[in-house]
């Protein structure tokens, strides 16, 4: 059989090929009844229309998240942005966004209770507890493809982990707090959301890991978990900086953020302590041009609702258990080099 070209799906969908180019690289300016035809007929004639070497289906697919949202600001935008994504791509016929009340596994589950009996792949941010990996095996094992979202939780049959190498960013926030206290000998804190985040205990390694090689003379004096939630970031913040005085810098690995800032302000501390965290919000936008946050190390919430979507889909079309995987590149953001946010997060 011959193979397919952009003129052959373009004569048999009935529509030009510039339109079918545009379609097959993604492109806008097409609508969403022509989208679906092309990337049918594509399908159909044996074109597999793919996003990053991924095959997408040629049908469209329903799709569900299960997500902690809670006051998580990067949560909360990721969410938005995974929505207004699946609107504008015809491969999705439909989408919903859980919201879980918290970290708890009960929450996880109570969630998933919910989920449609026609649903064809789920994306969860989970907690890599033992109750958290068995309903994941039985949901994938049902037949519904699974894709964990910004921490993994390796042991379950999961079709693809989409998200940063935690440990790498880890290392990247001890080179930061390391350079910025200029190596001298200082006691700094660091701030997890959960340790039950496979994600946020991998960057703490990497954090540590660094110090450890690089920066001896740095030593971790104050530790703490918040939940990921501002009210606990900025109790802890606040004890933090009542036992010690000096601390010089404070890691926040996960959410806690806005909590953390608000006690540096209230005690004095916010232009001469360094504080680097993670992931580009409308939050931490603020943080950083007022001075407040000195760096931000993102793992772009577009990107990563794009390729959450795309990899279920992929894992959707393909025959294989996983798919291969590939990082996100994350990018470190200061104050001079602030990215747009590119939608307005539908979260409150």
């Amino acid at each position: 059989m011959k193979k397919a070209t952009i003129r052959t799906i373009a004569e048999t969908s009935g529509l030009s090929t510039a339109t079918v180019d545009r379609v097959l690289n993604d492109r806008p300016g097409v609508s969403a009844a022509a989208r679906h035809k092309i990337l049918s007929t594509a399908r159909d004639l044996g074109y597999l229309p793919e996003a990053d070497n991924t095959p997408l289906p040629a049908h469209p697919a329903k799709l569900e998240f299960l997500m902690p949202i809670g006051t998580n600001s990067f949560l909360r935008e990721l969410a938005g942005q995974i929505e207004e994504f699946c609107e504008r791509l015809p491969l999705v016929a439909s989408v919903r966004v859980h919201q879980l009340r918290g970290l708890d596994p009960a929450d996880l589950e109570e969630a998933a209770a919910r989920l449609s009996p026609g649903t064809s792949g789920i994306g969860v941010v989970a907690t890599d507890h033992p109750r958290t990996r068995e309903l994941l095996k039985d949901i994938a094992q049902s037949g519904t493809r699974v894709v964990t979202i910004a921490s993994d939780v390796p042991s379950i049959p999961r079709a693809a982990y989409v998200g940063v190498d935690n440990v790498a960013a880890g290392r990247v926030a001890g080179l930061l707090i390391g350079r910025l206290i200029a190596r001298r000998p200082a006691r700094v804190g660091l701030v997890l959301g959960s340790r039950r985040y496979r994600g946020h205990e991998e960057r703490e390694m990497g954090f540590r890991s660094i110090l450890k090689e690089e920066f001896p003379g740095i030593a971790i004096t104050s530790t703490g978990e918040v939940q990921d939630a501002r009210v606990e970031g900025h109790e802890l913040g606040r004890r933090m900086l009542e036992t010690d005085p000096e601390l010089a810098g404070i890691y926040c690995v996960g959410g806690g953020r806005f909590g953390i800032a608000q006690a540096l302000k209230e005690a004095g501390r916010a232009l001469d302590m360094v504080f680097v965290c993670h992931d580009h919000t409308s939050e931490s936008r603020g943080l950083l041009l007022d001075g407040t946050v000195d760096a931000v190390i993102d793992q772009n919430s577009r990107l990563l609702a794009e390729q959450a979507v795309i990899a279920l889909l992929g894992s959707i079309a393909s025959s294989v258990p996983s798919l291969s995987r590939k990082f996100i590149e994350p990018r470190i953001i200061f104050r001079e080099n602030i990215p747009n946010l590119l939608i307005r997060p539908s979260y409150t």
